[in-house]
C-alpha cells in the first residue's frame, strides 16, 4: 500500500484521484473503469497515480472506505447529547438521504464491492451498524425504545434507509431509473418530505416502548 501524502498539495491530489474514481467507477463499473480514465478525470498523469495507490483495486477499496467515513459523518454530524433516540434517528436519516443525493455513486460502488472486494463490503456495513447497535442498546436501557434486539433493529433500520433512498432519491419521484446515458440516475433528488415522514412514522411505531416496557433494572432511576 502506498504511503499517505505528507503535504497539503499531496492531500489535494489524493482527494482529486478519489473524487475522480467515484465518478469513473459509478459511470463505467469496476470492470470497465481504468487508471487512465481516473487520472484523466483527475487531471493528473498516470505516474502520479502510483504515488498514492498501487492498483485499481486499491483505489476502489479506499473509495469504499472514504464513502463510508463521509456517510457516517453525515449521519451523526447533527446529533446532540440532549436528543432522544427517535430524534437521533430523524437527524441520522436526513443526513444519509442528503449524502445519497449528493453522492449517488455510493449505491453502485457499494454493490460492486460485493464481487470486487467482499471484505470492503462487510466493513462498510459493519462500521455503520456498530454505532447503531450501541445507541439502540443504550436507548432500550433508558426506556426510550421498546424491548428490542439492538442488532436486529440496527440491520433492519439500515435496510429501510437503503431501500427508501434507492427508490425515491436515486430513482427520483417517478420511480424510474435514470436514462441509459446517465448511470448516476437522472432522477437523483432530495427525498420528498411526505415520504420521509411516512418512513419515520413507521420507524417510530416499530421502536416505541409498549405499555409495561420500561428501563432495564438499575437504569433510568
Amino acid at each position: 500500500m502506498s504511503e499517505a501524502p505528507r503535504t497539503a498539495r499531496g492531500e489535494r491530489t489524493r482527494r482529486a484521484l478519489l473524487d475522480a474514481a467515484e465518478s469513473v467507477f459509478a459511470e463505467h463499473g469496476y470492470a470497465d473503469a481504468s487508471i487512465v480514465r481516473i487520472t484523466e478525470r483527475a487531471g493528473v498523469g498516470q505516474g502520479t497515480f502510483y504515488l498514492y495507490f498501487d492498483s485499481k483495486l486499491e483505489i476502489f477499496e479506499e473509495l469504499v472506505d472514504d464513502l463510508n467515513r463521509r456517510v457516517r459523518h453525515a449521519m451523526t454530524e447533527r446529533a446532540t447529547e440532549g436528543m432522544t433516540r427517535i430524534e437521533r434517528e430523524r437527524e441520522g436519516f436526513r443526513g444519509f438521504f442528503r449524502f445519497t443525493a449528493e453522492h449517488p455513486a455510493l449505491y453502485r460502488v457499494v454493490r460492486e464491492a460485493e464481487f470486487v472486494s467482499p471484505r470492503s463490503l462487510k466493513l462498510h456495513y459493519s462500521r455503520i451498524v456498530e454505532g447503531y447497535i450501541e445507541g439502540l442498546g443504550t436507548a432500550r436501557d433508558r426506556g426510550e425504545v421498546g424491548d428490542i434486539d439492538p442488532t436486529v433493529a440496527a440491520w433492519a433500520l439500515m435496510g429501510i434507509g437503503e431501500m427508501i433512498g434507492m427508490r425515491w432519491v436515486l430513482w427520483g419521484a417517478d420511480g424510474a431509473a435514470g436514462a441509459d446515458a446517465d448511470p448516476l440516475a437522472s432522477g437523483t433528488s432530495e427525498l420528498p418530505d411526505e415520504v420521509f415522514e411516512q418512513m419515520m412514522r413507521f420507524i417510530e411505531n416499530a421502536l416505541q416502548a409498549r405499555p409495561g416496557e420500561g428501563p432495564s433494572e438499575g437504569e433510568g432511576s
